[in-house]
Parts: C-alpha cells; sequence; structure tokens
C-alpha cells in the first residue's frame, strides 16, 4: 500500500477533524458574540451556557502562570497534531474504525483550542455543569471532542487486547 493510497483513507477521518475544528469554532465566535465574561444563561437546573476564558490546560491547569503556558501549550498541541495526523495518514486498511474515529476527535480538539490560544491567548469555554454548590470546570466542543476521542481510544485498546487473544 502506497503512501498516497494511504493519504486518500486518512481524508475520511481528517475531514472529521475538521468539522471538529469547525463546529468548535463557531460555537465559540457565537458564545463571545452574545456574551460577556461569565454571564451565563441557566438551561437545566444543572446546566448553564456561559463565556469562561481558560489561559491554562484542562481544568485551568496552569491558569495562574505568568504567560509562559499559553506557548507551552501550543507548541504541545501542534506536535501532538502533527503526530496523530502522521498517525492517520499511515495506518494501514484494516484499522479498526474506533482507534482512526478516536484519533480524528483528539486531532480536531486539539485544533479547535490551539486555534483560540494563538487568535485569543485564551480558549472559550461555556459549557458550565454543576450540582447545587458544586461547580465543575467549564468546557467546549473541542474538550468534549477530546474527552470522546480519547474514551474510543481506550476502547479500542481494550478490544485489541481482547482481539488478539
Amino acid at each position: 500500500m502506497t503512501i498516497e493510497e494511504n493519504r486518500g483513507r486518512a481524508a475520511t477521518w481528517l475531514l472529521l477533524s475538521a468539522v471538529v475544528v469547525l463546529a468548535d469554532q463557531l460555537s465559540k465566535i457565537y458564545i463571545a458574540g452574545h456574551y460577556l465574561e461569565f454571564e451565563f444563561t441557566r438551561i437545566l437546573p444543572v446546566l448553564d451556557i456561559t463565556c469562561m476564558h481558560n489561559v491554562g490546560a484542562a481544568f485551568s491547569f496552569l491558569a495562574s502562570a505568568s504567560g509562559w503556558q499559553r506557548w507551552v501549550f501550543i507548541g504541545l498541541a501542534v506536535v501532538v497534531s502533527i503526530g496523530i495526523t502522521v498517525w492517520l495518514i499511515k495506518l494501514p486498511r484494516s484499522t479498526h474504525p474506533l482507534l482512526k474515529g478516536g484519533l480524528a476527535l483528539v486531532l480536531g480538539g486539539a485544533l479547535g483550542n490551539v486555534i483560540d490560544r494563538i487568535r485569543l491567548g485564551y480558549v472559550v469555554d461555556f459549557i458550565h455543569f454543576h450540582w447545587e454548590r458544586a461547580y465543575f470546570p467549564a468546557f467546549n466542543v473541542a474538550d468534549s471532542a477530546i474527552t470522546v476521542g480519547a474514551a474510543c481510544l481506550l476502547l479500542d485498546a481494550l478490544l485489541e487486547a481482547k482481539r488478539k487473544k
């Protein structure tokens, strides 16, 4: 199998990544255009739509650092994105779709958030769950894609171990 044939098959999965990036960016543009930071609309007793600027990583990790973290997160996301793209292109035809889909979702999510970091200096988060006085970190479409993609990768690894037995 040639690299060109693999690229053609990878295009389907890269299209999924592009759809994630588009959905993520359009949703963030909408939120940023309709909400001030920390303004919110209660959707359900446990769910708000809001606008938060996250300069850190997951769960605002390193948000209070002096600014160097922006470039570290951008660099890390770019390196991971290149690695995932190469991996998708090199995967053989027989690779389970769960692995390909998981990689595509993680790639789309990583690119969606890195676009924010480059363009804005922070990531726009807007989905905010809470239970009574317990508030969980806000997230966005990109974060959701990364989470679902990681779950797909874990499930694929578990199923692969079963398939080899």
